[in-house]
């Protein structure tokens, strides 16, 4: 799959393979989805076990980037229904830029596209990204985000900054 490629405005340069672009270390586009039920729970999942980073690790409802011959609006809620089994309204929140490099070599080098949704059922996710799924309080989540830092994704901490 090949993804976005952007500049530091966020302007689309051109697109790579995902990998090429994690090992190089590319900046590239991409967009993490915050899904919330009426209770003010924060739907978040386990990373799958075989994820070429961040394995393991508890997230955001739903991430991913921008691949050719896509558009934002028509990904977000393409990858929110491949991932987690359902869809909902998706409303832009901001842009956030990060930058990480992973014991394993791979770089992630992204401008960050947050949405935030609301959903009261029950999730349906794919094995291949999900090992585990959950509804938390927000703020039992911060608490065990400020305990159990090493349990997260790098950008999911960033993002509980923006939304909390």
């Amino acid at each position: 799959m090949k993804i976005a490629l952007v500049n530091d405005n966020d302007e689309i340069i051109g697109y790579e393979d995902k990998l090429i672009v994690h090992q190089k270390g590319l900046k590239h586009r991409a967009f993490s989805i915050v899904v919330f039920d009426d209770k003010n729970n924060i739907l978040i999942h386990q990373r799958a076990k075989d994820k070429y980073h961040s394995a393991d690790l508890w997230t955001n409802t739903c991430c991913s980037h921008l691949s050719e011959y896509e558009n934002m609006e028509t990904i977000i809620h393409s990858r929110l229904k491949e991932e987690m089994g359902f869809d909902c309204q998706l409303n832009f929140l901001k842009k956030f830029e990060y930058y990480i490099e992973f014991e394993n070599g791979l770089i992630e080098n992204e401008i960050d596209h947050l949405y935030v949704g609301y959903f009261n059922g029950i999730p349906n996710p794919s094995a291949e990204e999900v090992q585990n799924w959950k509804w938390i309080n927000i703020d039992k989540l911060i608490i065990d985000m400020d305990n159990y830092p090493n349990n997260y994704t790098y950008w999911f901490k960033i993002i509980m900054k923006i939304i909390k």
